[in-house]
């Protein structure tokens, strides 16, 4: 803003017949225009501002006062935040930007306390910004992801940069606010929980979950309760002899190791070892009642235990001293008993039966539904499990079927009846025609189906899976 002020002074001058005009000009300074995010209250007028932070808590970090490194990284004020709320001049939904972009709409991210800079081409920006997320092994990371030491991904680092420019008004004293270029690296953490807890429950890892709340690609299943009444919502509702699965345990020291008691109901038990020698992994295993490959050729077939279902497991780690450290409960409504490979529909069922299961039904195994990628005319008429996936091949998920939830039997090498590799392909107990059954794949929840017409004993026709109830 300028400001002209002008004195007229008449004199008058007996012996002189003339007037002397003065006139004197002074220039009143005002404020230079500045970015901002955050309404004004950030105002960034140099390369310093440019390229900081603020957090929820009210910190604030620029290139001068970050004194983070990988061995002493900032932490974030509270758990379950993402770096869309650290707070930043490039906005959530992009990595770049022009700062001309930021000035205009939607962003309108500027700010000039003189008012100055309005109208048409009343404010200029040029320069850009950037923005890079990665984690400790260098892999990108979202903006949107949630910290989360469960993952070991931290520390992160978020590296700000920024070409040189300049942002300028038409008028005013000053007019501009110039940034030379440059770059900052921030490390940055997770808020510590305060107390131990688990990360996820990891079955075999591979596929597509149905829901991000509940699969963590790459990962496994998060808990979905940590009450007691509702540990039926967690990982895993279904079972078997010899499968496994590991729980992560974020928020403990790594020299921690707990005591875990073994937990049987109704001649089921799971059981906690520590088979990678780390103090923040432990794996699950369950055992009970199974049949042998010999049940299933023989003729004097007996039956097989039948666990009284739904059962509630609770598992609790606890210290040296006896204290419960940490807990993960779930609750088991199903088990399956893996047999014989290359029988037919009708000696399986036959089997299964006999040994007081049945054999399943599709919804009982997955969750792939006829439709989309790898749907056919061999899968027409199938009911899978529900919430339903949108093609023919499982979305993981807890609750949606056997294969859903543990994914290929083939990865349990010391599940029992699981373990020969050679055909994926189970029969149900659901026939599509007269003529044809359904069958379901063991990794990837495909459903097919095959004809049982010419079935002859010796044949290569399918797998089978017993289940209760």
């Amino acid at each position: 803003m300028v400001l002209v002020l002008t004195m007229v002074v008449l004199q008058s001058i007996s012996f002189a017949n003339y007037a002397l005009t003065t006139k004197t000009t002074n220039i009143i300074y005002g404020s230079a225009p500045y970015l901002t995010f955050d309404g004004g209250r950030t105002r960034i007028t140099n390369t310093e501002s440019l390229l900081g932070i603020s957090l929820s808590d009210g910190r604030t970090f620029t290139p001068t006062t970050n004194n983070s490194s990988s061995t002493n990284p900032i932490e974030l004020p509270v758990a379950g935040q993402s770096f869309a709320d650290i707070g930043m001049l490039v906005p959530t939904d992009t990595n770049s930007i022009e700062l001309s972009s930021l000035i205009g709409t939607p962003y309108n991210y500027w700010g000039d306390d003189d008012g100055d800079g309005q109208g048409v081409n009343g404010i200029t920006a040029t320069g850009s910004l950037r923005l890079s997320i990665v984690d400790k092994n260098n892999r990108a990371v979202a903006r949107n992801e949630v910290l989360t030491i469960c993952t070991d991904k931290a520390p992160y680092r978020l590296i700000l940069s920024n070409t040189s420019g300049r942002l300028k008004t038409r008028y005013g004293v000053p007019n501009e606010s110039y940034f030379t270029s440059g770059s900052v690296t921030y490390y940055i953490n997770p808020k510590k929980e305060s107390s131990p807890f688990i990360c996820y429950a990891s079955a075999s890892s591979g596929g597509i979950g149905l829901s991000d709340a509940v699969w963590f690609r790459g990962w496994g299943y998060l808990p979905q309760s940590v009450t007691p009444s509702s540990y039926g919502l967690n990982f895993p509702t279904t079972g078997s002899n010899g499968l496994w699965f590991d729980l992560k345990i974020g928020g403990i020291d790594s020299n921690q190791y707990l005591s875990w008691a073994p937990v049987t109901h109704s001649g089921i038990t799971a059981t906690v070892t520590y088979p990678y020698g780390m103090s923040r992994r432990v794996r699950v295993t369950l055992t009970g009642p199974f049949s042998t490959y010999s049940q299933w050729q023989s003729n004097n077939l007996g039956q097989i235990a039948r666990p009284s279902l739904p059962q509630t497991f609770e598992l609790v780690g606890r210290d040296r001293s006896g204290n419960v450290v940490v807990k993960y409960g779930f609750v088991l409504k199903q088990w399956f008993v893996g047999g014989e490979y290359g029988g037919t529909q009708s000696k399986m069922s036959s089997r299964c039966n006999s040994f007081g299961y049945r054999l399943p039904k599709v919804s009982d195994l997955t969750n792939a539904s006829c439709q989309g990628g790898n749907s056919n005319a061999w899968c027409q008429g199938a009911v899978g499990a529900t919430p339903s996936s949108p093609d023919n091949s499982v979305r993981r998920h807890i609750g949606a079927g056997f294969f859903t939830e543990w994914g290929g039997m083939d990865y349990y090498r010391d599940s029992t009846g699981f373990d020969n590799g050679i055909l994926h392909d189970y029969w149900t107990s659901e026939q599509q025609s007269d003529i044809r059954y359904f069958q379901v794949n063991s990794s990837s929840g495909h459903i097919g189906s095959k004809s049982i017409v010419g079935e002859t004993p010796g044949q290569t026709l399918g797998s089978a899976v017993c289940v209760y109830p």
